[in-house]
């Protein structure tokens, strides 16, 4: 599998840089077809998280608040994002900093269902987070991806691997 990072210039601002990931050649990034998805049952939740992304991106920067932590492993820092309390869409992320959001893929998410595991929707599209995140970190380590200044990543953005 390939992981190609790319950053959201439309939503990233002077606070925090989006990106979101390719996967293996595909013509969309996990964040656009999470917007495909559910925009046509869901395009008031859509237009929510538009508005959160870009209070993120252009005033506050990725602050805690803006996320339900600990939607991974430990230290994995796969997220969702907070939305309304009445949301029906669960959006992951990984979240670097206060700086750099990685957005991933997600979807309905029914108020009977109380665990991830319970959607296999869910379960996939959090778990293609949590290798990408172990791959990050790994290629971050070795100094193949670096930060550039405090809120963009530099450097190979392409990560293969045989899973």
């Amino acid at each position: 599998m390939k992981f190609e990072l790319v950053e959201l210039t439309r939503l990233s601002g002077k606070k925090a840089t989006f990106y979101s990931l390719i996967l293996d050649d595909e013509e969309m990034t996990l964040f656009d077809k999470f917007i495909e998805e559910n925009d046509a049952e869901f395009s008031d939740e859509i237009d929510s998280i538009f508005d959160t992304l870009t209070k993120i991106g252009k005033k506050y920067g990725a602050a805690r608040e803006f996320f339900k932590e600990n939607e991974g492993k430990l230290g994995d820092l796969v997220c969702a994002l907070y939305d309304t309390p009445h949301s029906n869409l669960r959006l992951y992320c990984i979240r670097l900093g206060n700086a750099v959001i990685v957005l991933g893929n997600g979807g309905y998410k029914s108020k009977t269902i109380r665990a991830l595991q319970e959607s296999p929707k869910l379960k996939k599209e959090n778990e293609l987070l949590r290798v990408f995140s172990e791959l990050l970190h790994k290629k971050m380590l070795d100094g193949d991806i670096y930060w550039n200044g405090d809120m963009e990543l530099n450097g190979d953005l392409i990560i293969e691997t045989d899973e």
